[in-house]
């Protein structure tokens, strides 16, 4: 599949407790060069630590960016652009399977990730939700998308949308990402 945009600047944004080498998000990386926004602790996952290090990334970057989030890493993106001076640099986000941390057994677990932002993106973005996701429901997604400002992307009963969804190389999501980044910053339209 043929991209118009520079490897360097899609950033993939795993959530909570990272992605493994088999989710998508690893081989996406693998394949095409993609560059992973490394946290300094996934196992005990700090907001405005998140958010710092993102903005790092950010800036540290030449161009403008597209944004490719899993789970608690959609959370990450809409807490970071409430706050953040750097968003005219994001082209677009792929936001995939958002990980709902005001559920009641998350709270304790991630208790700086709660509330969620619930404010329009300055940037296009798609949410990509599934209808069996164990750690979001769909009707929860949904309202994301809806608070986002998102485009929404019902991926039927795709569980977490993660390595465990069988997924592979996921070239529907690939679509997803070119579609939303598909801009006269990356060149022409794919």
């Amino acid at each position: 599949m043929k991209h118009a945009i520079p490897a360097s600047n899609v950033l993939t944004l795993p959530g909570w407790q990272n992605s493994g080498p088999d989710h998508w998000q690893s081989r996406w990386e693998a394949r095409y060069g993609y560059q992973r926004v490394d946290q300094h602790d996934w196992k005990t996952p700090r907001r405005g630590d998140w958010i710092a290090r993102l903005e790092d990334v950010v800036l540290g970057t030449e161009g403008p960016v597209v944004l490719v989030a899993h789970s608690l890493g959609c959370i990450l993106i809409a807490a970071w652009a409430q706050v953040s001076r750097s968003t005219a640099r994001v082209q677009g986000a792929l936001l995939v399977a958002p990980g709902d941390a005001e559920r009641d057994e998350l709270r304790d677990v991630l208790p700086s990730w709660s509330p969620i932002v619930r404010q329009p993106l300055p940037f296009p973005s798609v949410l990509v939700g599934s209808r069996n996701d164990p750690y979001c429901r769909y009707e929860r997604a949904q309202g994301l998308a809806e608070s986002w400002g998102s485009r929404f992307v019902d991926l039927g009963n795709a569980g977490h949308i993660n390595a465990e969804s069988g997924l592979g190389d996921w070239p529907a999501g690939v679509k997803m990402l070119l579609s939303v980044a598909s801009t006269s910053a990356f060149g022409e339209s794919i």
